[in-house]
């Protein structure tokens, strides 16, 4: 079982009509609910803690964790509104605009925490839950709670228009890393948390040294590569597709990587820290296969297990 931990929100894409008039349609989306999503869809056991509203947006969110076999019992419901993105797309790449005040996927009570079920293996967390309280909180204690007992996995996909206070999110996201088994940074996100000089992989080292056990760095159309053990690193390429956009595409590798070494039976708390080179490559190989599969189509539509050959 692997419980994914974060938001759950709208993303409204851009669309033109026949006659030209630009329009916004809402799409289920958010970095943690997409990565849930890919998980169930996989045929992986897929639980999801978040806030969702009661809104017309809210049943949307249900609906399509439902429908990708996503259990939903540990969702907390209110009456606040969802968030929503507004999405920009640039030759296929996006960037968004949030609007996520007063929401239910924010305001939750790091008090109140989520009694997470004995067979769960892992735990994800990440996206834009890690940035604003009291919901960073919230997850962070959660991660805390639960790091000895769980294989702690994380990818901060971070969103830097998202930030309004730099000072303190970065020290939230120190504290994470120290507790993390499994640290998945894109380049991007890694030049934000090491900045100056370094290369990219001793950057990456530099996060290693932090805490984690694995880091994983995505590097686009360059592939990935996993450090690990004694400096050992395994590096894999990218497979090449016809781009559509990147939305939800490392949602969809960390998923298929995740989903991999669940198969394999390497996401476990006392095996995790044992993990050699072809374990790694294995799982690298199976998160950029699925992952090209979501670029080559537009929006976050991770595929079924049934669709890869």
């Amino acid at each position: 079982m692997i419980v994914c931990c974060g938001e759950a929100l709208i993303d409204m894409i851009p669309t033109t009509d026949s006659s030209g008039a630009r329009s916004f349609t809402p799409h289920a989306g958010g970095a943690i609910f997409n990565t849930a999503i890919a998980l169930g869809r996989l045929g992986a056991q897929s639980h999801f803690v978040s806030g969702i509203s009661t809104d017309l947006f809210g049943k949307i969110l249900l609906d399509e964790l439902h429908k990708s076999n996503v259990v939903t019992d540990l969702v907390v419901r209110s009456d606040r509104p969802t968030t929503l993105a507004f999405v920009e797309l640039t030759d296929g790449h996006a960037s968004y605009v949030f609007y996520d005040e007063n929401t239910a996927g924010r305001l939750l009570d790091p008090q109140e925490l989520p009694s997470i079920p004995d067979a769960a293996n892992a735990m994800y967390f990440g996206g834009i839950s890690l940035i604003s309280e009291p919901a960073a909180d919230f997850y962070l204690a959660l991660a805390m709670r639960e790091a000895l007992r769980r294989v702690i996995v994380v990818d901060p996909n971070i969103r830097v228009s998202f930030i309004q206070d730099e000072v303190s999110y970065r020290a939230r996201l120190d504290k994470l890393i120290a507790h993390v088994d499994i640290l998945k940074v894109s380049d991007e996100d890694l030049d934000w948390i090491v900045p100056g000089p370094l290369s990219l992989l001793e950057k990456a080292g530099v996060l290693r040294e932090r805490g984690p056990e694995i880091v994983v760095l995505t590097k686009g159309s360059a592939g990935a590569c996993a450090l690990f053990g004694e400096g050992e690193i395994v590096d894999v390429a990218a497979q090449t597709v016809t781009v559509a956009d990147t939305v939800g595409a490392g949602d969809t590798f960390n998923a298929s990587f995740l989903a991999k070494l669940a198969e394999d039976g390497l996401l476990d708390r006392n095996r995790i820290n044992n993990l050699n080179a072809a374990d790694l490559r294995r799982a690298l190989e199976y998160g950029t296969k699925v992952a090209a599969v979501t670029v080559s189509r537009p929006g976050a539509n991770p595929p079924w297990k049934s669709e890869l050959a």
